[in-house]
């Protein structure tokens, strides 16, 4: 499904990149409910400290608000109006990135919220793993992760979960090793808050022939 994708993934994070590098002010933004919306964070979330991308130029949108990562909201994801506001609230634009994430490509929430964000200019994109549906249609790059059905049926978080953190994955690093944050395939500009990411951060300047860092 991902080797299927990989123009499609590529178009995306080109297009991305494109958006995200012409100010210093464009966020890339994750939007999803439930396993999608946790999928999303987990990508986004080691952006900051991986690459040093500001954290205001990230966000999120995730249906139910931040306790649904933790359990189940009820109908949170059956409400496109909020998506729409989640938007709304977030002031996105033109110069934005959103992600769209959905396995079936019919949340209700997260076609709201690229809708919305398509209308207000940012650049969406949408990743589903089943075709011809409204996601991918409202999205300005469709990227359909065709994982079929599950072993478990319809436990999305296994094949199609596992399908979009790749493609989150590859989406994300893209932008950042096009970004200049990463150097001989290495994350020069890892944020080292921790004594293990001290002495990788020490390993990266002395592979690069820099003298170590004193904290």
């Amino acid at each position: 499904a991902l080797q299927n994708a990989l123009p499609a993934i590529e178009a995306a994070a080109i297009a991305a990149y494109d958006r995200l590098s012409a100010t210093a002010t464009g966020r890339l933004i994750y939007a999803g409910a439930g396993t999608s919306a946790r999928i999303g964070v987990q990508d986004g979330a080691e952006l900051p400290p991986t690459f040093n991308w500001p954290k205001d130029r990230l966000g999120f949108l995730i249906a139910g608000g931040p306790s649904a990562l933790l359990g189940a909201i009820e109908n949170a994801e059956d409400d496109a109006a909020a998506g729409a506001a989640a938007v709304t609230a977030l002031s996105i634009g033109a110069h934005d990135v959103v992600m769209g994430i959905a396995a079936s490509g019919k949340t209700p929430y997260t076609i709201g919220a690229i809708e919305t964000a398509h209308n207000a200019g940012a650049l969406t994109i949408g990743i589903a793993n089943n075709p011809d549906t409204p996601l991918l249609a409202a999205a300005h790059h469709a990227i359909l992760l065709a994982t079929g059905g599950e072993i478990i049926a319809g436990s999305t978080r296994l094949t199609a979960g596992t399908a979009q953190k790749i493609c989150m994955n590859l989406i994300s690093n893209m932008i950042m090793v096009k970004m200049g944050f990463v150097a001989n395939g290495m994350m020069v500009a890892m944020v080292p808050t921790n004594a293990k990411l001290r002495r990788r951060r020490d390993q990266i300047n002395a592979a690069l022939g820099q003298q170590p860092s004193v904290d």
